[in-house]
Parts: C-alpha cells; sequence; structure tokens
C-alpha cells in the first residue's frame, strides 16, 4: 500500500519528465486491495507448501498450555487434538490494540490489521496514534487522496531520534496530512447518517472538540495475548504491566523446556526479521547444532512513511545519554536526490546524520537517514554496524554517483561547528 501511494506521486512527477499522462489521476481502493489481499494469501499458502516440504505439521488450531509438556489446541469446528513435547515454542507475536477506556472504540473503530482487508476504502480517516504503524497508513492513505488526520496524544515516533521523527511528521504535513496535535481522544458516537463522530479533549485549550469522520483506524499499540495461552497452568512468568513473558537472553521462559520468541517476548524489538532470525538460531540450539544467541543490538529498521526514515543503532538522544554530549560528534547534511531536481520537489526533509564516538577512530554510533528508498539504504549500512564502523572507514568508502546513500560517503560537517550542512553540489 506504500508502494501504491509512492506511485501516485510518481504519476504526477512523471509529467515533469516528458510523460504524457492523460485525464486527472484517480486510485481504485478495489483494484489495490484485490491485489495485495492476493499477495498475502500467496505468501501464507507459500508458507504451508514450505512447511509440508521439510516435513512439518501444521495444525490450524487455538493452543493453550496444559502442562509444561503438552499443548491442547482447538480448531474453529471444535476439534481438540492434544500434542506432547520435550520443548514447547512462544511465538504468537500481538495483536492491535483498542483503547478499554473510551466509549464507542471497539464498536465503530478498526485497527491496522482491519485496513488491509477492507473492501472500500475508509473515506474521511482519523488515525488515532504516532507510532511507525500510525504514521505508515495515515501516509498512504493521504497518498490515495483521502482526507486523514493523526491524532498524537504526546510525541510521534516515541522511542526513535526525534530529530528525525519531526523530519517525517513535517513532510507529511505539506504531503497533505494534517495533525491534530496534544489531543487526548473521549469518545466515538455514530451518528444516524453512519458517520463517526470523534470527541477529544485539546491539551492546550483544555476544551472538547468533536469532528466527524467515516473511519476511525487506532493505532496505539499491540499487546500479547498472553491470557489465552494458560501460562497461569504452568508457571511461565509474565510481566505484569505489558503481559509480555519474561525472557532469558536464550529466549527460555522461568519453565525451562518452553521458549518464546518475537512480540510476545518481553524487551525485544517488535519486528518480524528480529523473530525470524532468532527462532533460526533458537532452533539450531535445540538441535545442538551451535550455542550462538541472538544479537538484539544495531538492528536495522525503517518507517515507511512518505517520507522513508532508516535508521541503525542508538538515536542522537540515547548516545547523548550514554557518552555525554560532549562524548559524541555528530555528522549531518541536508542534500537534494536526483530524481527530485527535474519534478521540481521539495527536499526540506531529505537529510542523513551519524552520530559517532568523539575522538579516537570515532566509532559510529547511529545513522539517520529520511528520503527515497530508505530501506535498501539503511540495510547495506546495517552491515558495517556489525564490522565495527568507524567515520574513517565511512570517508574511505567510494560513493556510488548518483545516489542517495552517496552523500553518507560525504559527510564532513558536524552539528557543533554550526555550518550550513546543505549538499550544494558534487
Amino acid at each position: 500500500m506504500h508502494q501504491a501511494a509512492l506511485l501516485g506521486t510518481a504519476i504526477k512527477d512523471a509529467k515533469k519528465y516528458g510523460w504524457q499522462v492523460p485525464g486527472p489521476i484517480g486510485h481504485d481502493w478495489e483494484t489495490m486491495a484485490k491485489a495485495v489481499q492476493n499477495h498475502v494469501r500467496s505468501l501464507n499458502w507459500g508458507h504451508r507448501v514450505q512447511l509440508q516440504d521439510k516435513k512439518v505439521k501444521y495444525l490450524n488450531a487455538k493452543g493453550s498450555l496444559v502442562n509444561e509438556h503438552t499443548v491442547k489446541g482447538l480448531t474453529k469446528a471444535g476439534k481438540e487434538t492434544v500434542l506432547t513435547a520435550k520443548n514447547i515454542v512462544i511465538a504468537t507475536g500481538g495483536r492491535p490494540k483498542y483503547p478499554t477506556n473510551i466509549p464507542g472504540a471497539l464498536e465503530h473503530g478498526i485497527t491496522s490489521d482491519d485496513i488491509f482487508w477492507l473492501k472500500e476504502a475508509p473515506g474521511k480517516t482519523l488515525v488515532v496514534g504516532a507510532s511507525y504503524v500510525a504514521l505508515e497508513c495515515a501516509g498512504f492513505l493521504t497518498g490515495f487522496g483521502l482526507d486523514t488526520t493523526v491524532l498524537v496524544r504526546s510525541i510521534a515516533l516515541r522511542g526513535f531520534d526525534q530529530q528525525m521523527a519531526g523530519l517525517v511528521t513535517d513532510y507529511m504535513k505539506a504531503y497533505g496530512t494534517k495533525f491534530a496535535w496534544k489531543h487526548v481522544l473521549k469518545r466515538v458516537d455514530k451518528l444516524p447518517t453512519g458517520e463517526l463522530q470523534v470527541t477529544w479533549t485539546n491539551s492546550q485549550s483544555k476544551e472538547d472538540e468533536t469532528e466527524k469522520y467515516d473511519s476511525v483506524l487506532w493505532a496505539v499499540g499491540r499487546a500479547p495475548e498472553t491470557k489465552a495461552l494458560g501460562l497461569d497452568m504452568v508457571g511461565v512468568r509474565l510481566n505484569k504491566e505489558t503481559e509480555k513473558i519474561v525472557v532469558g537472553n536464550d529466549d527460555s521462559t522461568s519453565v525451562p523446556n518452553i521458549y518464546a520468541l518475537g512480540d510476545i517476548s518481553e524487551g525485544r524489538p517488535e519486528l518480524t526479521p528480529t523473530a525470524i532470525k532468532a527462532g533460526k538460531l533458537l532452533a539450531r540450539r535445540l538441535a545442538e547444532h551451535s550455542n550462538q544467541l541472538m544479537n538484539y543490538d544495531n538492528v536495522a529498521t525503517t518507517v515507511f512513511t512518505p517520507m522513508e526514515y532508516g535508521c541503525v543503532g542508538l538515536s542522537e538522544e540515547e548516545a547523548e545519554r550514554r557518552h555525554g554530549k560532549d562524548g559524541i560528534e555528530v555528522y549531518h547534511a541536508f542534500y537534494k536526490p536526483l530524481e527530485y531536481t527535474v519534478a521540481e520537489r521539495d527536499a526540506n526533509q531529505c537529510y542523513i546524520k551519524a552520530v559517532c564516538e568523539r575522538g579516537g577512530e570515532q566509532k559510529i554510533l547511529g545513522l539517520h537517514f529520511t528520503g527515497p528508498n530508505a530501506g535498501e539504504v539503511t540495510q547495506g549500512f546495517a552491515l558495517g554496524f556489525q564490522c565495527g564502523a568507524t567515520f574513517s572507514h565511512l570517508m574511505e568508502t567510494v560513493g556510488i554517483h548518483p545516489t542517495c546513500a552517496e552523500e553518507l560517503t560525504k559527510l564532513h560537517i558536524t552539528k557543533r561547528s554550526g555550518l550550513d550542512a546543505t549538499v550544494t553540489g558534487c
């Protein structure tokens, strides 16, 4: 869906590159939704075929623990299956949360899980939340030409570098997404017209305000469904606040033969690739083929907002907290992607920074990039973190011209200097 929205922008840019695009540009939700849903179904089918090829028995049932070596599975038809095993791995992930204290939230709202399966466009949409899920959904809905507002209680992209978060939301505002900052939602009511009337409190004016929407999308975090797993039956320890499973470095729980992976585990990044990698390593350990543990440091990620943001390593705030303000050096640059030039697109939010240790070899602590194809750029540089990359290594790397990633190899202006960091030429 992110790609679909980017194509809309590309079609507009194409005219300035000489392409004759007839008629007004419009987007058909139904065509896109069918294509996306068919792709997801094909992925699911592919996984099942691979499991069968590897002689892994797949059971589509809801599982719960009976004891530390026994799992009971219940199908939709009510058929019960009981399985016993030496080791049990829990990797059930999480589900989007609905607020429990807001009248109408559950009855009239949808989540990010639902948005991909809607048969019709959601219309004028209020996205509640400011996580990467909230901003990604709001971004592609805006890209389809839908009136979209993001309601933010506090800050955007909590846990990410806040300067970069500001660039992302600034671009989104220029892109057409509306933001309601410092607002607390109170209730959602369905009107006789079918519209949803939303009431929120403006934290600045302290007054209640109302607005009408066609859809309200909750993106206020995800929660594990640990209560349904029977964990209390066997004594698997949970974090009482998050309801996630407490795990050790080897993904073990408080019960020696039960392990937990991915989003359901306390303190783990809520990212699919980390869960996949951790699962592979756990399988090798259980099969006694390896002793290698998962390394959760310096995991790269990308926020697929209209202006993509990729990062690996520490945020500037976290680096300063660990090393002190005088213990880090931040190299940065504002740059203009080549594809923005002819299209005359605003590049004010295209920005790169490398957060480094100050002095010595200047080990790179964090890399941050906003711009086209941020995921592709960040994935490549993430390898350097596994090799202990320094600022000197970065400067010794020859760039590929004319790419955006090349600008990382040309960083030379520090924040401390106060000099203009705008790239003006080769």
